[in-house]
Formats: C-alpha cells, structure tokens, sequence
C-alpha cells in the first residue's frame, strides 16, 4: 500500500532553501558542499517521486513531516571472512566519529542509479562512495559481485538538526581491496571477525564507542545469519529482496553519547505485520 496522503504531500514538498542553507552554517566546506547532492526521495513503499538534497532529506524538520529517501548500506568481507567497518569522520555532518558498516550512501537522482533492475542503480552508487571514501578502485568491485539481500526502513534522529529516514539497500561483497581512506569521510577503518566485532559491541558503552543505529540493528538482528551463510558459500539463501523490514525509531543520538539503544527491534516488516505501522511520520500500511 502507499503511504497516507499526508506523508505523500510531505515528500513532495521540499523545504525551503533558505532555511536549508542556514542548517549548513558553520560546518565543514567539503561536507557542506556534499549536502547540494540531489538524492532520491521515496514514498513507504520506495517507489521514487522526485530529487530532493541530502540537506532536505537530513533535516529532522522534514523527517518529522514524512519525508523518506533511498540509501545503501555496504557490508565488505575479504577472502578470510572478516568485516570492513569505518568510523564516520569528525568532519560528518551526520553522525560524526560513529562507527559504521563498510560504507552508508545514497544512490543520485540520476538514470543510471535510479535503475531498479538487479539492484544496479544501487550498486553503482556504492562502488562510486567505496571509491570516494575509502579510496578503493572500481576495478576492485565487480557490479556482479555484489548481492543486494534485503531494505530496511528507519528512522533514527540526531539531538538537535540532523537525522536519517531513510529505506537501505543492503548490499554485501566479498573481495580483497586495496584501501586509501578520504580523512575528510574516514576517521578509520578496520576489518573485524565475527567475535571481534562481538567484543566491540559488549565493550562499547565502557570505552564510549558510538555506533550507528543502522548498523547497531543489522548487526543486532541480521549480521550473524549472514556471516554463517558466507563461510558456509550459501549468501543467496539470505536474500529478502521483496520485503521492506520497518524498525520503530532509535533514541536520539548526543554528541557525546555511547551507543544509540534500538527500541522495539524485532526485525518486523510491511510483510508480516497484522496492522499498519507508523515510522517518522510516513503511516506503512500491510501489504
């Protein structure tokens, strides 16, 4: 079903620019500039409606009236099964210094990531930020090499201007890369097995590590299943690709904050729920 017409009315009707410049205002240029991108702007059930900036699209303002947008989340294994994982840079605009899955982006208004056929407007999207951010070269990341598993649907809400709501395409690749981090994107990166990552999250709150809510939830309910399924070479069994799963909003994030707690993550989706379920303010009615 699409979503209610309030929140359709409120994905069509960008913010204005005025107020969009001045949330800008004090940060860094590069990442300022980063802002003007023109992303995709969806309705609940993803179908696109129009271009809208990534300011537009991170303003809580416009988060609180509906408006949603298309993201990608990258999960990059190398050959001896261990994790990529990045810490955001400080000079992030949203969610500085959290730490984060390989690479989050978001696929351009344009024909060639716009294309839903095998999941390759998203894919070019993600090989294009994988070069941008961690310096890997595309040569490294065959198109056919990425499996697009499953979209989830969140909202999660920095204290103050930014925030996400966002529907992510889950994308996951095994491949030895060649890295060379952006500072201006990347504080660090770090390849992790699955019972280092384990330890990372348990010690989190102690050392003041910061974790995204989106990954904080896949690794909470999905990241297992599929690190299983990729040693035992059976990833594809993983795949989702018809369901949107809808996860209730994360706390508000604080500057100086640990991790951000996850209320309510049961992994459900627009599937297999018995009523409609309302995300940052875009109602998702069953299918």
């Amino acid at each position: 079903m699409a979503a209610t017409a309030t929140a359709t009315a409120a994905a069509m009707a960008p913010a204005g620019a005025a107020a969009e410049a001045t949330a800008a205002e004090g940060h860094d240029p590069t990442q300022a500039a980063l802002m003007e991108e023109r992303i995709v702007v969806v309705d609940a059930e993803d179908r696109a409606l129009r271009a809208g900036s990534k300011r537009e699209c991170h303003l809580n303002d416009n988060i609180d009236g509906g408006l949603l947008h298309r993201a990608f989340s990258v999960f990059l294994f190398n050959s001896e099964g261990k994790l990529l994982l990045q810490q955001r840079s400080d000079k992030k605009i949203t969610f500085p210094l959290f730490w984060a899955n390989t690479c989050c982006s978001h696929p351009l208004y344009t024909p060639a990531e716009l294309e839903l056929e095998n999941a390759l407007g998203v894919k070019r999207a993600a090989v294009r930020k994988l070069g941008h951010e961690l310096g890997i070269a595309a040569e490294e990341l065959p198109l056919d090499k990425f499996q697009f598993l499953t979209r989830i649907h969140y909202v999660a809400k920095e204290a103050g201007t930014w925030g996400e709501h966002e529907i992510d395409h889950v994308l996951v690749i095994q491949a030895d890369v060649t890295l060379n981090p952006e500072p201006n994107e990347v504080a660090e990166a770090r390849y992790f097995d699955e019972a280092e990552l384990d330890h990372f999250f348990k010690t989190a709150e102690e050392t003041g590590t910061r974790v995204s809510p989106w990954f904080g939830h896949i690794k909470e309910k999905f990241l297992s299943k599929w690190w299983a399924a990729l040693r035992s070479g059976d990833l594809e069994a993983c795949a989702d690709r018809h369901t949107i799963h809808r996860i209730p909003p994360a706390s508000e994030a604080t500057a100086d904050g640990p991790t951000i707690p996850l209320s309510g993550t049961d992994g459900s989706s627009a599937a297999d729920a018995s009523e409609s379920e309302a995300i940052g303010g875009a109602t998702n009615s069953t299918n």
